[in-house]
């Protein structure tokens, strides 16, 4: 769906939990914070295969459950083919996912500590915030 950048931003909502996933081929990295960007504990590394993705499930449950979050919402670069697995078991599980453009992520990488370097929970953490 296009939504306007105030449909979008009216999604999130104080009862929102946002999760950012870094993607890759064998493990992926998810870190969970709230409306305005306070992060929920470390990052969470889980393999690419079904038991992985309900290990995340359950991660994000506690979480939810923790800091009493009612909504949810998943983000995720589109890095190659290996995003759509998990993104398909999300969203068969009616767990809204979003895809966040790549560049939008190196940009605002390099803006948030001024320095490009690569390390997947940051990764996680700048795709949550966008």
């Amino acid at each position: 769906m296009n939504y306007t950048q105030n449909q979008r931003i009216s999604q999130i909502t104080e009862s929102t939990l946002i999760i950012g996933i870094d993607i890759a081929k064998y493990k992926h990295v998810a870190r969970a914070q709230n409306d305005r960007g306070l992060m929920y504990g470390k990052a969470f590394s889980f393999p690419s295969m079904r038991e992985g993705f309900e290990a995340f499930c359950h991660w994000m449950k506690n979480i939810m459950r923790e800091h009493e979050k009612t909504q949810l919402l998943v983000g995720m670069e589109p890095t190659g083919h290996y995003w759509m697995t998990l993104a398909a078991f999300l969203r068969s599980r009616g767990i809204p996912v979003v895809v966040v453009n790549p560049m939008h992520v190196k940009k605002s990488k390099e803006l948030d500590d001024n320095s490009p370097t690569k390390n997947d929970p940051k990764d996680a953490r700048v795709i949550a915030q966008l």
